[in-house]
């Protein structure tokens, strides 16, 4: 397509409003020259679509964390061609993802959303997702270039890193996924070196357009565009969300008073009608039809194949011979499924571990609470009614929702008179399951009015904790207020938002009614969840982190699990020594009960067939196929690696290129469990190793009683240099048999950054392979 010969009917004014959202997720169409509107969405785990909003379900796939932790490229592909789809199904063009940003300190706060701590696992799955989702027509944004790998200050914070890490390190996924493909790609908030981001023509004119050749579009974060001429002239094409923004009127006066050239908006023009092209908004070429993908399938799929078995004394895994089973805690029914903020999505559906367990049947299942951790009461489960109210409480629109939590983040429900909106109102109701004291709760920030049958019980303004708008609605502070209600009693609950919160155009509508059932006390429930371990053959402790602790917008303090929940798995262990934990937990979680008990399984956000997936896994229908992406730690306190809070406004990253393995390799405290980790149910043999001619073939052989998995991983290590992870493949096979896989070894494996270009190490190399890390036993040579 002839995109100069387009951009040539355009005038000025009409360019440059393309460069800018019209509104929070779309680009403005264009219909004299052919463009549609341009639809863009959050997705890493999910397609969203427009509406933030559960009255717009998605598929929910586990987290990114656990898709690396699959270790299988070619799973990951089907899991983009799964997104594609989702997002035709919701006429969305442009997935904003994958996070290709690195776990450099376990506390990071969207560590969840990330792939590893290791340049190469996080470069060849991101590539993966890129064709997967590629290859349906909807483009793909690696983000979040580059240096975003912490939430602290985020906005503001100036990253100081030399430029030999930054290349050998942090650009090296993005350089890996620009070679895959990638349409687009979005700029971080954070400054690299003194310069903002959307500012760094260095970076992203330089070494991304100029040095990479990247002919994509570069998309800002949501309001990271804060300048005129420095960020037109710094590299972003798009800067989103519109149409309110530094460009505009301004940008029009900067070019035609010369401050920018007039090419430098025609080369942004150019790349999102590129973009457009690409994904069919602008005449796009006709694609072959694709199989229908199983969502639901496929999400368990690839959740159990993400499980990572990190200890299983006695092989109690997987089960047999089981009559009773306790499960313990509350994630078991209630799981947590994803981690919080823009990675967030609706499913219509989540299948509980107590869910999962009680349809499997192997075993009489027994449930007890045990702790909450959660610092929040969770909306009302039952389908619940929205009502958009003008000033004079005239109805402008209603809206069923599944459950009693609002939220609309962008734009309202299409049927709503914006311009006449001034309240929200959640209508839902509530039957008391048990007798006595239950919480009612308000999760959000403005003025509400809350009635229980009739009665109003709160009518006042909750005011945001801190000064940080994304904190203040991602995780707003609550309030709860007692009701005394009889067994069965059913009650109507209505909450009013009286304002509608908006921002730079954009409506901010995100509240929870919450409940809570009366319960027993902490120690009581200790005591019982004990006795029930007790009597059964085994327990099962699901334990999980909290949106409170692990989410997007701030960083982590602690590895701890929240509450008592050290304390409760202890107890059961004691109790029952035939005891798992299953980790439910994004990123790293201290595990002082280690020894205690028989095994550990991580599930990661498992997504919304948790519940099946882990049937599955624990009685051995699927083989826990994850290995560690990321090292994960005895405690906080002996990472080498920790720092994500800046200081008089800046990071520096002093630790240079010693991050994950590299430097707990250097490190005088051992970690739990070093990177690629993982049992499974069978055992295997490393037989044979030969390098050579950029290779290197490994043979393997499965010495257990039955079929299995393995992720053989190659590392390399140069002239004087440390162990890195240059390669890996996934192979399978029945008891006995033996199997040959060839890793072909990346260009950079054997290069370094010499200042000004990338130039090949000589020498002989040290080739390993193995299972981890920590357990590589076998060792060849290889001659470069």
């Amino acid at each position: 397509m002839d995109f100069d010969a387009l951009i040539n009917k355009l005038d000025l004014p009409t360019k440059i409003r393309l460069l800018t959202g019209a509104d929070m997720w779309s680009l403005t169409p264009l219909p004299e020259i052919g463009l549609d509107r341009l639809v863009m969405s959050d997705g890493p785990i999910g397609v969203r679509g427009e509406q933030w909003s559960s009255a717009d379900p998605s598929i929910a796939l586990p987290s990114p964390t656990a898709l690396a932790a699959t270790w299988d490229l070619n799973l990951v592909r089907q899991v983009g061609r799964l997104l594609a789809q989702e997002a035709r199904r919701k006429g969305v063009h442009v997935l904003l993802a994958p996070t290709i940003n690195l776990h450099r300190s376990p506390l990071g706060g969207r560590h969840f959303e990330c792939y590893s701590e290791d340049v190469h696992l996080t470069g060849e799955i991101g590539a993966a997702y890129v064709e997967g989702v590629q290859d349906g027509g909807v483009a793909t944004t690696p983000k979040h270039f580059v240096a975003n790998d912490f939430e602290t200050d985020r906005f503001t914070v100036n990253v100081k890193v030399t430029d030999k890490v930054l290349r050998e390190v942090y650009l090296r996924p993005f350089e890996r996924v620009v070679r895959a493909g990638a349409w687009g790609l979005m700029s971080a908030y954070n400054s690299v070196n003194g310069t903002t981001m959307t500012e760094h023509s260095d970076l992203v004119n330089g070494v991304l357009k100029d040095e990479w050749g990247f002919d994509g579009c570069v998309v800002s974060d949501w309001t990271a565009v804060r300048s005129t001429e420095a960020t037109a002239l710094g590299g972003t094409d798009v800067a989103m969300p519109g149409p309110h923004g530094p460009w505009g009127e301004k940008l029009e006066a900067a070019v035609r008073e010369g401050r920018v050239p007039e090419s430098a908006v025609d080369d942004k023009v150019r790349r999102i009608l590129r973009l457009a092209h690409r994904t069919g908004a602008l005449g796009g070429a006709e694609r072959a039809e694709q199989a229908e993908i199983d969502g639901i399938a496929l999400a368990r799929e690839v959740a159990a194949r993400s499980f990572t078995l990190l200890k299983n004394s006695g092989d109690l895994l997987p089960l047999t011979g089981v009559r009773t089973l306790a499960l313990i805690g509350s994630a078991a029914a209630e799981a947590r499924i994803m981690g919080g903020g823009s990675a967030q999505v609706f499913p219509d559906r989540v299948v509980s571990p107590l869910d999962g367990l009680r349809e499997y049947g192997g075993a009489e299942v027994r449930y007890a609470l045990g702790t909450d951790p959660r610092l929040k009461l969770a909306p009302i489960a039952e389908p619940a009614r929205a009502l958009f109210l003008d000033a004079s409480g005239e109805l402008l629109a209603e809206h069923e929702l599944p459950n009693s939590e609002a939220r609309w983040v962008g734009q309202a429900p299409a049927d709503v008179d914006v311009e006449r909106l001034a309240a929200v109102e959640i209508r839902a109701t509530c039957t008391a399951e048990v007798a006595g004291e239950h919480q009612f709760a308000i999760s959000g920030v403005g003025r509400f009015t809350l009635t229980v049958d009739g009665t109003t019980v709160f009518d006042d303004t909750i005011a945001p904790a801190g000064d940080d708008p994304a904190v203040a609605f991602l995780h707003a502070p609550e309030k709860r207020f007692p009701v005394t209600l009889a067994e069965g009693q059913r009650v109507e609950v209505t909450l009013r938002q009286h304002s509608v919160a908006s921002f730079n155009g954009m409506v901010l509508i995100m509240f929870v009614l919450g409940h809570a059932n009366p319960t027993l006390g902490e120690d009581e429930l200790l005591a019982e969840a004990a006795e029930l371990a007790a009597a059964s053959d085994v327990a099962v402790v699901v334990a999980s982190t909290t949106l409170e602790v692990e989410s997007e917008g701030f960083d982590r303090k602690s590895l701890a699990l929240p509450g008592r929940q050290d304390e409760l798995i202890s107890a059961v262990a004691r109790a029952n020594p035939r005891t798992v934990v299953v980790v439910n937990a994004g990123s790293p979680v201290e595990m002082p009960w280690l020894d205690e008990v028989a095994a550990v399984l991580l599930t990661w956000f498992p997504g919304q067939e948790a519940g099946g997936a882990l049937a599955d896994v624990l009685y051995g229908e699927a083989e826990p196929g994850g290995r560690l992406p990321t090292t994960w730690p005895v405690r906080l306190a002996d990472c080498p690696v920790v720092d994500v809070t800046p200081v008089d406004g800046a990071v520096p990253y002093e630790e240079g290129e010693y991050i994950g393995y590299r430097a707990w390799a250097r490190h005088a405290v051992p970690p739990a469990f070093w990177f690629g980790h993982g049992l499974g149910y069978t055992s295997w043999s490393y037989d044979a190793i030969d390098a050579g001619n950029g290779s290197v073939t490994v043979s393997v052989t499965n010495t257990g009683s039955r079929r299995g998995r393995e992720v053989v991983q190659v590392y390399l290590a140069a002239p004087g240099g440390d162990p890195r992870l240059a390669g890996f493949d996934v192979v399978e096979a029945g008891p006995g048999e033996s199997v040959v896989t060839t890793v072909f070894l990346p260009e950079r494996a054997v290069q370094e950054w010499d200042g000004s270009a990338w130039r090949a190490v000589p020498g002989e190399y040290t080739v390993t392979a193995g299972r981890s890390y920590a357990d590589r036993p076998l060792t060849a040579s290889l001659t470069v």
